[in-house]
């Protein structure tokens, strides 16, 4: 597998653990005041989404054209 396939596997994956983060931040407000360390159940794979999606937008600017002339076009 590609390097490519690696960071799109990744980010679903985060965006999976993402949504349950903040599924388990909610749960744990319903019921009180939650403990700070709590909230970082949903930052840490945000920041990371950031990071990938960031390079997954930036990906196709960058790539090689594929193809030959007016390809896509």
């Amino acid at each position: 597998m590609t390097w490519n396939t690696w960071v799109r596997r990744i980010h679903r994956w985060l965006s999976i653990t993402f949504t349950v983060g903040v599924i388990v931040y909610i749960v744990v407000m319903t019921r009180g005041q939650p403990a700070a360390w709590v909230g970082l159940l949903a930052l840490i794979p945000l920041i990371l989404l950031l990071l990938t999606g960031l390079y997954l937008f930036v990906l196709p600017y960058v790539a090689k054209p594929r193809g030959g002339p007016g390809a896509g076009r």
